[in-house]
């Protein structure tokens, strides 16, 4: 997929709309990657019976999607740098939009595998994409937050995917609810065809300090892959490994193994959610006050290991529930943008894309781990054990954190 030059019109502005534009379209689009990606596990509820097919078929559904988003996301930063982020997130959107207008169309089994599959393709394209148009387009000393509304955005598709799509079916079934994803995720690919803002613009005073050092052009594949790049790589694989135990498995661990009633987990879960993607908001403006991210990210999730290690110890009233993974929610949306102005900080000028897709394989490899993890826990009846291995993990990351600003010091 290409876009000619001629097909993207520029939008004559000063360099704040162009940046504001950029952003915009790059939030959006992220958006839209995570409605894409909550469209399975949104529908879950009620596809065993209009597919005919059990919770472990549409399991192996979403490990396929894992699976092939951990082959293609380095790739696609390569990529990325190679034939340019707008043209690759372009068709990143075009394939999984197209992938879910095909189920909507024919709604088997056997389709849904196949869009997974092209879903997991796309979903290889939006970290590097992304990252390498907010990296070049978006001054330094705005970059943090900037990061932190890309990554809001994506917690809001998170939100309202369920409710969106659940509620189109009950209104005009299945198909129509695979329908409006991919339409959804048209638009955003037809948005950036027919607006470019071409925010370019050397680097800032502030970009300048900070990376003075790195190259004006890529450096090859091989030097990219860096003690650090690794690093940060085996820390977004923690991140996974620690988010996935509470996001994706909390209600069922309180409703079984604490006593607690089904609304009251659910009211705890979207307290975390809701409160992760707020927390993104205040940790962005705070990673644009400080160079020392990782202590940032460290001094966060420290915290959060407390939280998760008291409920694994304990079990707290309904309103101290709310409250604890209230908490843990928002301190784990503040380590977000310091998380990203960590990567960015080790990407050579010119390598964003291909250095985030690298770092980005990391959210897969814990992907394709964690729920296999949790469940055997739940089945073993280790319900606690769910907020005490995410507990663990979180101090794991704390530590590679510190090395990592360590790191960067010297």
């Amino acid at each position: 997929m290409s876009i000619s030059p001629q097909t993207a019109q520029p939008v004559q502005s000063g360099p704040l709309k162009a940046e504001a534009v950029l952003l915009g379209q790059v939030s959006f689009v992220h958006l839209i990657s995570h409605i894409h990606f909550m469209t399975l596990p949104a529908l879950l509820p009620i596809l065993p019976a209009r597919l005919g097919v059990s919770f472990i078929d549409l399991g192996a559904a979403i490990t396929l999607y894992n699976f092939v988003s951990f082959l293609v996301q380095t790739p696609m930063g390569f990529a990325t740098d190679r034939f340019g982020a707008r043209r690759v997130l372009t068709a990143g959107l075009i394939i999984g939009s197209v992938s879910l207008l095909v189920v909507a169309i024919v709604p088997t089994y056997g389709c849904l595998l196949v869009a997974m599959a092209a879903l997991g393709l796309a979903n290889g394209v939006y970290h590097p994409c992304d990252y390498a148009l907010l990296s070049n387009g978006i001054d330094g000393s705005r970059m943090g937050r900037a990061f932190s509304i890309h990554t809001f955005a994506g917690y809001l598709g998170t939100a309202i995917t369920p409710p969106l799509l659940l509620g189109t079916a009950a209104f005009a079934g299945l198909s129509s609810a695979f329908a409006v994803a991919g339409l959804i995720g048209l638009a955003g690919a037809l948005m950036l065809i027919l607006v470019n803002p071409d925010p370019a613009r050397p680097d800032t005073a502030a970009d300048a300090g900070e990376r003075a050092s790195e190259p004006a052009r890529p450096v090859s594949r091989l030097a990219l892959v860096t003690p650090t790049v690794l690093s940060l790589m085996a820390m977004f694989v923690l991140l996974a490994l620690s988010t996935s135990g509470i996001s994706s498995f909390s209600v069922s661990a309180l409703v079984m193994g604490y006593g607690t009633d089904l609304s009251t987990a659910n009211a705890a879960l979207t307290g975390f959610l809701f409160a992760s993607a707020i927390g993104v908001l205040a940790g962005g403006a705070l990673a644009d006050r400080t160079a020392h991210h990782g202590l940032v990210a460290a001094g966060a999730y420290g915290l959060t290991a407390i939280i998760s290690l008291t409920l694994a110890l304990t079990q707290p009233p309904a309103l101290g529930l709310l409250v604890m993974l209230g908490a843990a929610g928002f301190l784990t949306g503040i380590i977000t943008p310091s998380r990203d102005m960590m990567v960015r900080a080790a990407a050579p000028k010119g390598s964003e894309g291909i250095v985030f897709g690298i770092v980005s394989t990391g959210f897969n490899i814990g992907g394709l781990i964690g729920p296999l993890l949790y469940a055997w826990l739940l089945d073993s009846g280790q319900t606690s054990a769910i907020f005490a291995v995410a507990a663990l993990f979180m101090v794991l990351t704390v530590t590679l954190a510190i090395v990592q600003d360590l790191r960067a010091r010297t």
